[in-house]
């Protein structure tokens, strides 16, 4: 080639290569990447309507803007490790009050899943599932048992937020719920208590959403939710989704 072509070819490449470096990013590209949660359902009791809550939950959380939520109607999506790895947090709302309990395999991969360092949330009844699964339990901190747990008749009450400085609840203040007051909750498994309300059923200070940690991960639990009109109360909403960004990346912004 002709040096004086080759010379004027390599300085049309350099003044491309600056035009391009020089241009502005595109508004996707400065973006943050959304958090992507997996709601996991398909399941509860009959006074439970568990496919209209779920999609209030993810409403909820997509009106946040920081979420990319998919819904998953089988858990037997924990089979595959594969298929719950690309998400940073899994929400649970399910009770398998018809369902069989997850196989071995499925548990293990919850358990690996969240040991590694990703996050976990528990919503309302979730915590009876798996009745069997004593491991279960500790990742849920508190649980409710058949028989033992409890609440009184739905109705509003006092919550009041019992730690004022964690990220999920900093700025926050005491509210009004209208749901079900969930009442002794087993298990003696170390936890964060956010959330509390006096209970009229158990004559107790009960909490209504706390975190755990397990292993490199987080857990955050709350007990709100008998149905959408539950979800959608203001602060119910705001603690979904803190407590879903806190357990998917450790922290609120």
């Amino acid at each position: 080639m002709n040096p004086q072509l080759l010379l004027h070819s390599s300085l049309m490449a350099l003044v491309g290569l600056a035009f391009f470096s020089s241009a502005p990013l595109s508004p996707a590209a400065d973006a943050p990447q959304k958090i992507k949660v997996l709601i996991v359902t398909g399941d509860d009791v009959g006074v439970h309507a568990w496919h209209d809550v779920t999609q209030t939950i993810r409403e909820t959380l997509l009106a946040a803007g920081k979420f990319d939520v998919k819904v998953c109607e089988d858990p037997g999506i924990f089979e595959s490790a594969n298929a719950i790895k690309t998400y940073d947090v899994v929400f649970l709302h399910f009770y398998n009050a018809t369902l069989p309990t997850l196989s071995d395999a499925a548990k293990q991969n919850l358990l690996a899943y969240v040991k590694g360092g990703k996050g976990l949330c528990i919503s309302h009844l979730t915590s009876a599932s798996f009745k069997e699964w004593g491991e279960f339990h500790q990742l849920c901190g508190r649980y409710w048992v058949m028989g033992q747990s409890g609440h009184g008749p739905r109705s509003a009450f006092k919550a009041n937020i019992a730690d004022k400085d964690h990220p999920i609840t900093k700025g926050l203040g005491d509210f009004d719920a209208d749901d079900e007051l969930y009442a002794k909750l087993q298990g003696d498994a170390p936890i964060h208590v956010l959330v509390t309300a006096a209970s009229d059923w158990s004559k107790s200070v009960e909490p209504l959403a706390f975190t755990v940690d397990y292993g490199k991960g987080r857990v955050f639990s709350e007990t709100f939710g008998h149905d959408g009109k539950a979800v959608t109360t203001p602060n119910v909403s705001k603690l979904i989704q803190r407590g879903t960004e806190w357990a998917a990346t450790g922290k609120v912004e």
